[in-house]
């Protein structure tokens, strides 16, 4: 499992075109599920991003989670964050995992956030989705299982 983060002000997804799903400050948590992920991993990773230390203190010094600050989380499918660009010019996304594998992970990896007290939005599994996000610091880290 890969776990993309970024700490945002503010970040919204809109899918097909509809009505836009925004969150404050907080984080944008991009997800992509490998063939070989499982449960186990999915708990990690969100008890990791949940209580993930990178807001700044009084001062500046990373120090506290989103769930210290009271934050959101904006959680969006990204089978993408398994492309291999290693070879040729166009990426090789054979390391995600079927969508019949994947959605169950990222359902639970979503319920599992939430559970922990952080307030979730999501994007919708294999939707065509625009995301707007307005990254703070720029801080943007990577998690994997």
């Amino acid at each position: 499992m890969k776990v993309l983060i970024q700490r945002v002000n503010k970040a919204s997804v809109r899918i097909n075109g509809g009505e836009a799903r925004p969150i404050g400050r907080g984080l944008c948590v991009f997800v992509g599920i490998g063939h070989g992920d499982s449960t186990d991993g999915v708990k990690r990773l969100a008890m990791k991003a949940a209580n993930l230390r990178i807001f700044p203190n009084d001062e500046g010094k990373f120090d506290r989670s989103v769930l210290d600050i009271g934050g959101e989380a904006l959680v969006v499918s990204q089978f993408t964050l398994y492309g291999d660009c290693g070879k040729g010019r166009r990426p090789d996304f054979t390391a995600s995992a079927p969508p019949e594998h994947a959605e169950p992970l990222y359902r639970d990896f979503v319920s599992e956030l939430s559970a922990l007290g952080v307030p979730v939005k999501t994007g919708e599994f294999g939707a065509k989705m625009e995301v707007e996000i307005c990254n703070d610091g720029p801080v943007t880290l990577w998690l994997e299982s």
